[in-house]
């Protein structure tokens, strides 16, 4: 890596910057370690409003469940609305929604407020209150937005669930929070096509195990014809019928869970990952500022769905909070065509613009084939500032970004962090950072990472091992909820005495400048497209089919989506061959779709008489994995209760 060509900030760039080059970025970071609690609690303190002031900063009594600003009061509502309004600026636009079709809607910050209150009262009509949790499933828009914005208001704790996933994940999500509402739509617009919510909504219902749900809110979107529960359902439209739209804020502690939101872990069972609301909102703010140097009139657009958690902070919670103008969308990138976002930049004036490298990578393939949808062909000169979250951005993605989409004047920030993780942990700052295509380069001022081996010890530079960080931070998770002890056991195991907090990533940093690398999983998890998911989750799914005795999923490399999943299967019947074999995929890739999601489709299926495994019955995964990426197996197969299966297997 030290070899490659290094990307200086513009000049420019740099002498306008909130942070303005490195020796700034190391001032920071000697600020941060020389006082570390003093460091976060005066960004606390600038960066938010508070009802009660803190006294207390980091409470490390009971670690690894630390609290941050603990004895603060405030409303993360109020600091991303009423302050905006009552500072003056209410006319100040805070949304630009472009819809499926192209539509486009503006919202004012004094609209949006109003807006907030009026669903906030609504929920509070239906006897939602302060720590009672509401579900949201709903499509890319401003209600989304409102929902979520409203729950913080009363004290509520969201928990958004992804509008792709399946009946079963979204009951499953339902019920491990103990939802008392779920937010809906009729059904969403993607690509040109109507798909339904609600019908997902009633069979995720219907199937069980959600009493605790007593209203459903429904927001007309589609117009699609739809099941109607009475006395349970109710149009959103009805809802907030006659409500005020003014609403006092609920106004709660630091440690308030402001949100759970899903994720995939290695066992089958999906992880709520619980936010607090002080320090979350503290690192979401500082990141809008620092990761994309965001000023009054930049226009900010992250392409992130709600249902994740880019979409949280930097559509719902960090844009808001620092006043931001920023453009939320509905639909695909490559609907109508491939060159859907270059138009929107062009159309809106976008100057910061944040996205995955999956839809890079499918830009780059569509622009190969038709030259009309290349981003050459758009006015893009608005661009200032790119960036690139959910996996490691590949050089030559990148560079194909940093050229053609940024006109070689945009730096890139590469940003590593997680659902858990709240904000950026390890990212470029765009008027400091000397870039490295490929590399997240070095932590955010504060944050503390370290690669260490199996002991909790570190590595020296250029050694693979566990990316770890040292020190609690602000935005970290606070627990998984209801189960404290899966959250010991999966962020701060044993093996490092419980005080380093493991990521579940592999790193490697650079010999010379210290630049982390991101390497990959190091449990059973995939990330496919940016979003993660647990190959037990996919291979529970796969074996609940009634054709299934045992199934094993791995991922392999894939130029667009970054990994695939391959899943390796063993049937209740004969192994087929041939159209037989290949109805039976297509059977199995629908089945898992109605299942998890579409997104947990397998993209290779492949037969066998059995599993590799070994004399003890353990699957040996590491030999699927190099079979999915067609590589020779060369190491030693003498513990394999079934060498033979490895022929059957190959593909």
């Amino acid at each position: 890596m030290s070899e490659q060509k290094l990307y200086y900030p513009p000049e420019a760039l740099v002498k306008n910057a909130a942070v303005s080059g490195m020796d700034h970025y190391r001032r920071l970071c000697e600020e941060a370690e020389r006082d570390y609690e003093g460091y976060w609690a005066n960004h606390a303190r600038n960066l938010l409003t508070w009802k009660k002031p803190f006294t207390q900063v980091l409470d490390e009594s009971n670690a690894p469940f630390f609290k941050w600003f603990a004895d603060g009061v405030l409303n993360a509502s109020y600091n991303c609305l009423d302050r905006h309004v009552e500072a003056g600026k209410g006319d100040r636009v805070a949304i630009i929604f472009e819809s499926d079709d192209g539509q486009v809607t503006k919202v004012t910050y004094a609209e949006l407020l109003k807006r907030v209150a009026q669903f906030a009262n609504a929920l509070k009509a239906l006897g939602v209150k302060k720590g009672d949790r509401v579900v949201i499933y709903l499509p890319m828009g401003v209600e989304g937005v409102v929902a979520m914005q409203a729950c913080a208001r009363i004290g509520a704790t969201h928990s958004v669930v992804f509008g792709g996933f399946s009946a079963q994940a979204l009951k499953d999500r339902i019920q491990d929070a103990g939802a008392k509402v779920v937010v809906t739509s009729d059904g969403q617009f993607r690509g040109g096509k109507q798909l339904p919510l609600k019908a997902i909504v009633d069979e995720a219902i219907g199937m069980g195990g959600c009493d605790t749900v007593e209203k459903v809110i429904v927001n007309k979107r589609t117009g699609m014809a739809i099941n109607w529960v009475e006395g349970r359902d109710l149009w959103w439209s009805d809802a907030i019928a006659g409500q005020s739209d003014v609403c006092e804020p609920e106004w709660v502690e630091a440690e308030h869970p402001l949100f759970l939101l899903y994720t995939s872990g290695s066992t089958g069972k999906p992880k709520g990952v619980q936010h607090s609301t002080g320090g979350y909102l503290t690192h979401a703010a500082l990141t809008m500022l620092w990761t994309f140097d965001y000023k009054p009139e930049d226009i900010f657009w992250c392409t992130a769905d709600i249902g994740w958690i880019t979409g949280h902070t930097y559509v719902c919670y960090g844009p808001l909070a620092v006043g931001a103008t920023q453009v939320v969308f509905e639909g695909v990138p490559t609907y109508p065509d491939a060159s859907r976002f270059w138009r929107m930049i062009e159309a809106h004036k976008v100057s910061i613009f944040y996205t995955a490298p999956t839809a890079i990578r499918a830009l780059i393939k569509a622009s190969e084939s038709n030259p009309d949808v290349h981003p050459k062909r758009f006015d893009l000169s608005s661009l200032r500032i790119l960036g690139s979250v959910g996996e490691p951005i590949n050089p030559a993605a990148w560079e194909w970004y940093y050229r053609e989409v940024g006109g070689e004047r945009c730096p890139i920030v590469d940003t590593w962090w997680q659902t858990e993780t709240g904000g950026h942990m390890i990212t470029p700052l765009p008027g400091a950072t000397p870039l490295v295509p490929g590399s997240c380069t070095l932590p955010f001022p504060g944050i503390q990472a370290a690669v260490v081996d199996e002991t909790g010890n570190e590595v020296p530079w250029g050694q693979g091992g566990f990316l770890v960080i040292k020190k609690p931070w602000p935005s970290m998770i606070r627990t998984i909820w209801g189960d404290p002890e899966r959250f010991k056991k999966s962020y701060y195991p044993a093996d490092f005495q419980g005080k380093l907090y493991l990521a579940g990533d592999g790193a490697i940093r650079d010999p010379e400048t210290g630049y982390f690398t991101i390497t990959g999983r190091i449990d059973d998890v995939l990330n496919v497209s940016g979003h993660r998911m647990g190959t037990m989750e996919i291979e529970s799914a796969l074996v609940a089919h009634e054709l299934v005795a045992e199934a094993a999923v791995v991922g392999r490399p894939d130029e667009v989506t970054g990994e695939a999943i391959v899943a390796f299967v063993v049937l209740t019947r004969p192994r087929p061959e041939g159209e037989e074999a290949a109805q039976i995929v297509k059977e199995l890739q629908n089945w898992v779709a109605k299942e998890i999601g579409p997104i947990a489709k397998p993209k290779e299926i492949r037969f066998g008489d059995n599993l590799p495994k070994t004399r003890s019955g353990k699957i040996m995964r590491r030999l699927l994995r190099q079979l999915a990426k067609g590589e020779e197996i060369t190491q030693d197969t003498s513990t394999l209760e079934n060498p033979a299966i490895l022929e059957q297997l190959k593909g």
